[in-house]
């Protein structure tokens, strides 16, 4: 039996784990930056129905943010991203620390805290418009219980509708950060908590001060994750309130649909989503940039 030259040996075990990479390596390239770009191109020209190779340059990003609906869409998401993401952290970090305690049941708790997160948006949302309409669900619960002229109409009220959005979302995604901050919990030092006993020092000092610095990789993880879900925010939406009540709770990704298959004008749609990308980016990139210094350190 012949035996490979030792150098065909050496640069097959070099080669195969980047022929392995390769078709994922395609799909990024392909899937990912190619319909980006092709998006970014699209933006740049007056395409309604169907592409079109004629550029008018920023003309559609200035119609974008001439337009009264887009801007308040904007301005929506940036209410709802920090109420959603603050509330998100708040409450995933608070039920984390419960469930360190070594809790009886831990393994049932987490399950139950996570589910929700197991469930579609839109699923989600069809149970909480339903929860949150006069007459039906809290509202009605309440009547039953003696609170006659109690009254819950935010999924009717153009001012507070967002806020309906908000704790619907949140109550979907807290299992899911409450999970990742249980891990970075559990990676914290035992020795640490033991020198802060031994000092006397309050635990919520502890947590304050020492434990939340040493878990800022996971915290800025989580971060990114929140900022990518507050910006593609859709379907909880259009489930709930379909945008409404008018377009009280119009959000980007809601008006680039519309404007994609409702109106015929994949220009500006595709304007909005390049908008859109930018804040992503704005946390991807210094994210990533930290990552790969601290893997070469």
């Amino acid at each position: 039996m012949r035996h490979r030259h030792p150098r065909v040996h050496r640069f097959a075990r070099q080669v195969t784990p980047f022929a392995a990479l390769l078709p994922m390596a395609l799909t990024v390239i392909v899937g990912y930056l190619g319909t980006v770009l092709w998006s970014l191109r699209i933006s740049l020209t007056n395409s309604r129905s169907f592409p079109s190779d004629t550029l008018v340059g920023m003309a559609q990003y200035t119609r974008l943010f001439e337009n009264e609906r887009w801007l308040l869409s904007l301005n929506n998401l940036a209410l709802y991203g920090v109420l959603f993401i603050g509330a998100c952290l708040v409450i995933g970090f608070l039920l984390a620390v419960f469930i360190d305690q070594n809790v009886t049941g831990e393994g049932v708790l987490r399950t139950i805290f996570l589910y929700p997160y197991a469930m579609s948006f839109v699923a989600t949302g069809l149970v909480w418009q339903w929860m949150l309409t006069p007459g039906n669900g809290i509202e009605q619960a309440a009547h039953q219980f003696g609170f006659a002229g109690f009254s819950f109409d935010w999924i009717v009220d153009q001012d507070m509708v967002m806020y309906t959005v908000v704790i619907a979302t949140v109550w979907q995604a807290s299992g899911l950060v409450m999970a990742m901050m249980l891990a970075g919990l559990r990676g914290i030092d035992g020795e640490i908590w033991k020198a802060a006993r031994l000092d006397g020092i309050p635990a919520w000092r502890v947590y304050l001060s020492i434990v939340l610095p040493m878990m800022w990789p996971t915290i800025a993880t989580v971060l990114l994750l929140l900022t990518t879900a507050v910006v593609k925010l859709f379907d909880a939406v259009v489930a709930m309130t379909q945008g409404g009540p008018g377009t009280a709770s119009e959000v980007p990704a809601k008006f680039i649909m519309d404007h994609l298959f409702g109106r015929a004008n994949i220009a500006l749609a595709s304007a909005g989503a390049v908008v859109l990308l930018v804040p992503v980016l704005a946390m991807l990139v210094p994210y990533a940039y930290a990552r790969s210094r601290k893997g070469r350190a």
